[in-house]
């Protein structure tokens, strides 16, 4: 089949690089001249295991192009998708100004029949705005499906080539048979596609974020119970992510949730919530749990330097908002490294793929990042670890302790264990567990 896929983001270029590798014929169009070229030199802008490797089969087979010209991507193409960007508008609803632009140009450009994919995350209702937009700038027909991605970042390409479902929200028979088509080849063992109502597609993407969202959210404050009666919040997840019914799944004590679509999506819930009147209480307990997560770890920080953190040197290991990918995109690293650098403290920081990106948000003046994990400890006042990178999580311990200044760790992601840390000659604090002195 011929593709055209509309955003060369997170997204776009995953699911577009994945349809070529079985064999169909992919350009992806995107709007920044500067991506496409370093695309087509083959050079990766995200950081995904696996990705940079299956973009470089299919382009050198000549599947997978990449063009600035919708022109050039559209006429033909049996399915375009739409994944540019819906980032969040200041009062927390969508803004579609991207994606509408994008539609108007591919409905300028078809030629024939064309099912067009939202992948984008748009609001409920989303895809009869979109087909009265592209009615009135073509004469062909086409069929709207609403196809929500569940992406993990960090392993993206498996989930993708693995779904564990695919949703499709359409009524167009022709177009719902195109879209069963171009899956089947990642349906070999067992038929995992769910066909629904657009509306209902749409919304289940919202429900399903908010949902883990709000887990994230209970263990975090389940985890403050556990600080204040010395409880261990780790045994506490095992104890529930046995019962069945609940599961282990995103049910870790942290920072908080981050990246590009937990925070996105909460927030567009809850403004979808009163744009109807109906009060997403729950949501927004979540929205609220998050960022007070987030003060509470930075405040225990504080708290250990009696309020003073000027001139105060913090080491920080991880500022991804999670291990295996390179986005910086509401991360909790990233806000306690603002936090700390607005109380005085010079921050020295390490991650293992997310430097470049943090160098472009923060600046050198904010932080100073080193390429060894190490090398940040040197004279370090404490460490403190955001992010659950493999290389962190069993360290040289008296290395630690010898190339810093203070002997504290401040460990946001519950890495290590308590008994072990005890026969170390560091202070450990983590969350939701009791501090071994």
């Amino acid at each position: 089949m011929k593709l055209a896929v509309l955003g060369a983001g997170y997204v776009g270029l995953v699911a577009g690089t994945c349809f070529s590798d079985t064999g169909n014929h992919v350009t992806v169009v995107d709007t920044n001249p500067e991506r496409v070229a370093s695309l087509n030199r083959g050079e990766v802008p995200i950081y995904e295991p696996g990705l940079a490797e299956i973009i470089k089969r299919n382009t050198e087979r000549g599947r997978l192009r990449f063009t600035t010209s919708v022109s050039e991507a559209v006429p033909g193409a049996q399915v375009v998708i739409l994944a540019v960007g819906t980032p969040s508008a200041p009062d927390g609803t969508v803004n579609l100004d991207y994606i509408l632009q994008a539609a108007r140009d591919v409905a300028g450009a078809m030629t024939g029949y064309t099912v067009l994919v939202t992948k984008s995350t748009v609001p409920v209702g989303f895809h009869k705005q979109l087909a009265e937009l592209v009615s009135a700038h073509t004469e062909h027909p086409f069929a709207v499906v609403s196809n929500p991605e569940f992406l993990k970042e960090g392993t993206a390409v498996s989930d993708f080539m693995g779904p564990d479902r695919v949703i499709l929200g359409a009524t167009d028979e022709r177009a719902i048979e195109t879209m069963r088509h171009l899956y089947s080849a990642f349906m070999r063992r067992s038929d995992r596609l769910i066909v629904m109502d657009p509306t209902s597609a749409e919304l289940t993407k919202y429900a399903c974020n908010a949902m883990l969202a709000a887990r994230v959210s209970f263990m975090n404050e389940m985890s403050q119970l556990c600080d204040h009666y010395g409880a261990d919040v780790t045994q506490v997840r095992v104890g529930m992510g046995t019962d069945p019914r609940i599961g282990p799944h995103f049910l870790y004590a942290s920072l908080g949730y981050g990246g590009s679509c937990f925070p996105k999506d909460v927030s567009a819930l809850v403004s979808m919530g009163r744009a109807a009147n109906i009060p997403m209480r729950m949501v927004e307990a979540t929205e609220m749990a998050n960022a007070g997560q987030r003060e509470r770890f930075f405040e225990r920080v504080r708290h250990h330097f009696d309020g003073k953190l000027a001139d105060k040197r913090i080491a920080v290991w991880g500022l991804a908002f999670k291990a295996r990918t390179d986005d910086i995109r509401e991360s909790a690293a990233i806000t306690l490294v603002e936090r700390l650098a607005g109380a005085g403290a010079h921050v020295v920081a390490h991650d293992p793929k997310a430097m470049d990106n943090a160098r472009k948000r923060l600046g050198e003046r904010t932080l100073t990042l080193v390429d060894d994990e190490y090398a940040a400890l040197d004279e370090a006042d404490a460490l403190v670890i955001c992010t659950e990178w493999q290389a962190y999580r069993t360290p040289d311990f008296a290395q630690i302790k010898e190339r810093m200044k203070g002997d504290i760790i401040f460990d946001g992601r519950n890495l290590y264990d308590l008994e072990w840390m005890a026969e170390t000659e560091l202070t450990y604090v983590s969350i939701g567990r009791p501090s071994v002195p």
